[in-house]
């Protein structure tokens, strides 16, 4: 799995989980990358895309 949006530049977020008694424990929020084959400027390209990106319409994916 690819860290990063080659889009947005979307990564990984780093913070604390937090429980009802107020304790706390790190935590990693990973953004769901997905590898696709879209058309960049007019030429065909495989890059890891966020679905935020794919769902935005940033990119037109290849079927």
């Amino acid at each position: 799995m690819a860290g990063t949006c080659d889009i947005c530049g979307k990564g990984i977020q780093f913070g604390n989980k937090v429980s009802h008694a107020n304790n706390k424990a790190k935590k990693i929020w990973h953004p769901n990358i997905q590898k696709a084959h879209v058309i960049v400027n007019g030429t065909t390209k495989h890059v890891d895309i966020c679905t935020k990106c794919l769902s935005a319409g940033k990119v037109q994916k290849i079927a």
